[in-house]
């Protein structure tokens, strides 16, 4: 069976610039921030791995705009900037994140321990859909910034082929197992491909209930689409108002909120 990890190919907007731009030689980790410096997050140096993007900040975000949740699941959690962030906004009580790879997982118990929060979180390395077939149920709250290139489709590092190539409907199938009554699901995704995103959701039986779409500019087409999904009846999709990133090339208000810069 194929192993399925997560983390897409997204902007670059968002992410601090290096507070320490040297990797570690032990562990090949740069220590960055996120938020204005308040959120510490060790992950993979330039090249040798998946770095986060903004697109996992404008998922937790999106995900936190709701009810808090007692127990998320991150699915391909990478370095953990999904889940730390939902922990940062008070959006979830209990995180899991579940990474196939060693190197990054051993980085998000990193990051949870350097942001105060190992008994808010713990880290599952493993295959989303071995580990969803295990805790079927638990989450009242599932995010996932799934890999946007399919397998054998359009060009990756090698370093990076695991987090940037994947099904999308193994992703989707492991956040429904997972998924217990009345529970949330978000996804990111490409925007020109939301046809198939709701598509996949409502094969596994969840409906978009909630979408916004992303765009760099007003002018600029959508970047990417934010699905928030729930089990049972389809209908009733609420599409907010866009979110635009840069105007007159400098963050929007919101984008400078959302980000919390300084």
């Amino acid at each position: 069976m194929a192993t399925v990890s997560g983390g897409a190919l997204g902007s670059s907007l968002g992410v601090e610039p290096d507070a320490d731009p040297e990797a570690n030689p032990e562990t090949g980790a740069t220590r960055d921030t996120l938020f204005g410096g308040r959120l510490l997050l060790f992950q993979p140096a330039r090249g040798t791995g998946y770095r986060t993007n903004v697109d996992a900040l404008l998922l937790a975000r999106f995900a936190a705009a709701t009810r808090t949740a007692a127990v998320a699941f991150d699915l391909g959690a990478g370095s953990g900037a999904v889940g730390l962030t939902l922990l940062r906004l008070g959006a979830a009580r209990h995180v899991v994140f579940v990474e196939i790879d060693d190197v990054t997982s051993a980085m998000a118990r990193r990051n949870l321990e350097a942001n105060g929060w190992a008994d808010s979180g713990e880290v599952v390395r493993g295959d989303v859909r071995d580990i969803a077939r295990l805790r079927r149920g638990e989450a009242q709250l599932v995010v996932c910034n799934p890999p946007y290139t399919a397998p054998g489709h359009g060009r990756v590092s090698a370093v990076e082929a695991t987090a940037r190539c994947g099904d999308l409907g193994a992703f989707v199938r492991a956040a429904r197992q997972l998924a217990g009554r009345r529970a949330r699901v978000c996804f990111v995704y490409r925007a020109h491909e939301s046809a198939a995103l709701l598509a996949t959701l409502a094969a596994e039986g969840l409906h978009g209930k909630r979408m916004r779409f992303v765009h760099g500019t007003q002018q600029a087409p959508a970047r990417i689409v934010l699905v928030e999904a729930h089990a049972g009846r389809p209908g009733g999709l609420f599409v907010l108002p866009p979110l635009i990133e840069r105007e007159a090339g400098e963050y929007t208000p919101e984008m400078e909120d959302l980000l919390e810069r300084e």
